[in-house]
Protein backbone atom coordinates (compact mmCIF):
# COMPACT_ATOMS: atom_id res chain seq x y z
CA UNK A 1 0.00 0.00 0.00
CA UNK A 2 2.36 2.75 1.22
CA UNK A 3 6.08 2.09 1.33
CA UNK A 4 8.13 2.73 4.47
CA UNK A 5 11.42 4.51 3.75
CA UNK A 6 14.39 3.26 5.80
CA UNK A 7 17.83 4.20 4.46
CA UNK A 8 20.30 1.31 4.43
CA UNK A 9 22.32 1.03 7.63
CA UNK A 10 19.98 3.25 9.69
CA UNK A 11 18.62 1.83 12.95
CA UNK A 12 14.98 0.83 12.85
CA UNK A 13 12.87 3.58 14.42
CA UNK A 14 10.54 2.69 17.30
CA UNK A 15 6.93 3.82 16.96
CA UNK A 16 7.33 5.81 13.74
CA UNK A 17 8.87 5.65 10.26
CA UNK A 18 11.58 7.94 8.92
CA UNK A 19 9.54 8.43 5.77
CA UNK A 20 6.68 7.08 3.70
CA UNK A 21 6.15 6.85 -0.05
CA UNK A 22 2.55 6.94 -1.21
CA UNK A 23 0.42 7.74 -4.22
CA UNK A 24 -3.31 8.30 -4.38
CA UNK A 25 -6.00 10.57 -2.99
CA UNK A 26 -4.68 12.75 -0.17
CA UNK A 27 -6.69 13.36 2.99
CA UNK A 28 -5.65 16.15 5.38
CA UNK A 29 -6.92 16.13 8.94
CA UNK A 30 -6.73 19.38 10.89
CA UNK A 31 -5.21 19.34 14.36
CA UNK A 32 -7.40 17.15 16.53
CA UNK A 33 -7.50 17.41 20.31
CA UNK A 34 -8.69 15.11 23.06
CA UNK A 35 -12.20 16.35 23.70
CA UNK A 36 -15.30 14.28 23.18
CA UNK A 37 -18.41 15.31 21.23
CA UNK A 38 -19.63 17.30 24.27
CA UNK A 39 -16.34 19.25 24.40
CA UNK A 40 -15.17 17.49 27.56
CA UNK A 41 -11.50 16.61 28.07
CA UNK A 42 -10.22 13.72 30.18
CA UNK A 43 -7.59 14.97 32.63
CA UNK A 44 -5.23 12.03 32.01
CA UNK A 45 -2.68 12.54 29.20
CA UNK A 46 -3.02 9.01 27.80
CA UNK A 47 -6.81 9.31 27.77
CA UNK A 48 -6.46 12.56 25.80
CA UNK A 49 -4.18 10.81 23.32
CA UNK A 50 -6.77 8.03 22.91
CA UNK A 51 -9.58 10.53 22.33
CA UNK A 52 -7.40 12.56 19.94
CA UNK A 53 -6.64 9.46 17.88
CA UNK A 54 -10.32 8.42 17.94
CA UNK A 55 -11.27 11.90 16.71
CA UNK A 56 -8.63 11.65 13.97
CA UNK A 57 -9.93 8.25 12.86
CA UNK A 58 -13.50 9.59 12.78
CA UNK A 59 -12.45 12.38 10.40
CA UNK A 60 -10.49 9.91 8.25
CA UNK A 61 -13.53 7.63 8.08
CA UNK A 62 -15.52 10.49 6.54
CA UNK A 63 -13.08 10.25 3.60
CA UNK A 64 -13.24 6.44 3.57
CA UNK A 65 -9.68 6.34 4.90
CA UNK A 66 -8.40 3.88 7.49
CA UNK A 67 -5.45 3.88 9.91
CA UNK A 68 -3.18 2.15 7.40
CA UNK A 69 -3.63 5.10 5.03
CA UNK A 70 -1.92 7.49 7.47
CA UNK A 71 1.44 8.57 6.06
CA UNK A 72 2.34 11.49 8.32
CA UNK A 73 1.48 12.88 11.75
CA UNK A 74 2.67 15.84 13.75
CA UNK A 75 1.99 15.72 17.47
CA UNK A 76 2.01 18.94 19.48
CA UNK A 77 2.38 18.35 23.22
CA UNK A 78 2.52 20.82 26.08
CA UNK A 79 4.77 18.81 28.40
CA UNK A 80 7.69 16.65 27.29
CA UNK A 81 8.01 14.83 30.65
CA UNK A 82 4.32 13.92 30.60
CA UNK A 83 4.69 12.49 27.08
CA UNK A 84 7.84 10.51 27.93
CA UNK A 85 6.28 9.13 31.14
CA UNK A 86 3.25 7.94 29.14
CA UNK A 87 5.05 6.26 26.23
CA UNK A 88 4.22 2.70 27.28
CA UNK A 89 0.53 3.52 27.70
CA UNK A 90 0.47 5.53 24.46
CA UNK A 91 1.96 2.49 22.71
CA UNK A 92 -0.95 0.37 23.96
CA UNK A 93 -3.48 2.95 22.78
CA UNK A 94 -1.71 3.10 19.41
CA UNK A 95 -1.83 -0.66 18.97
CA UNK A 96 -5.54 -0.71 19.96
CA UNK A 97 -6.56 2.00 17.49
CA UNK A 98 -3.95 2.12 14.71
CA UNK A 99 -2.42 -1.34 14.87
CA UNK A 100 1.04 -2.24 13.53
CA UNK A 101 1.25 0.79 11.24
CA UNK A 102 3.83 3.50 11.91
CA UNK A 103 3.73 6.61 9.70
CA UNK A 104 6.36 9.33 9.49
CA UNK A 105 5.92 11.37 12.68
CA UNK A 106 7.24 14.34 14.57
CA UNK A 107 6.54 15.40 18.15
CA UNK A 108 6.85 19.10 18.95
CA UNK A 109 6.73 20.61 22.44
CA UNK A 110 4.69 23.82 22.46
CA UNK A 111 4.04 26.45 25.10
CA UNK A 112 0.31 25.88 24.91
CA UNK A 113 -2.64 24.95 22.72
CA UNK A 114 -5.69 27.07 21.90
CA UNK A 115 -7.89 25.00 24.22
CA UNK A 116 -6.37 25.38 27.69
CA UNK A 117 -7.36 21.87 28.80
CA UNK A 118 -5.78 20.23 25.74
CA UNK A 119 -2.49 18.41 26.43
CA UNK A 120 -1.97 17.08 22.88
CA UNK A 121 -2.98 18.03 19.34
CA UNK A 122 -2.32 15.85 16.29
CA UNK A 123 -2.33 16.80 12.59
CA UNK A 124 -2.57 13.92 10.12
CA UNK A 125 -2.07 13.29 6.43
CA UNK A 126 -3.37 10.10 4.81
CA UNK A 127 -3.15 8.78 1.27
CA UNK A 128 -5.77 6.41 -0.11
CA UNK A 129 -4.86 4.50 -3.23
CA UNK A 130 -7.18 5.34 -6.12
CA UNK A 131 -8.13 1.67 -6.61
CA UNK A 132 -9.28 1.44 -2.97
CA UNK A 133 -11.13 4.75 -3.15
CA UNK A 134 -13.24 3.62 -6.11
CA UNK A 135 -13.75 -0.01 -5.08
CA UNK A 136 -17.17 -1.16 -3.98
Amino acid sequence: MNRVLLPQGWPRPKGYSNGMEASGRMVFVAGQIGWDTAGVFPTDFTAQVRQTLENTLAVLAEAEARPEHIVRMTWYIVEKAEYIASLREIGGVWRDLIGPHYPAMAVVVVKGLIEDAARVEIETTAVVRQVEATAG
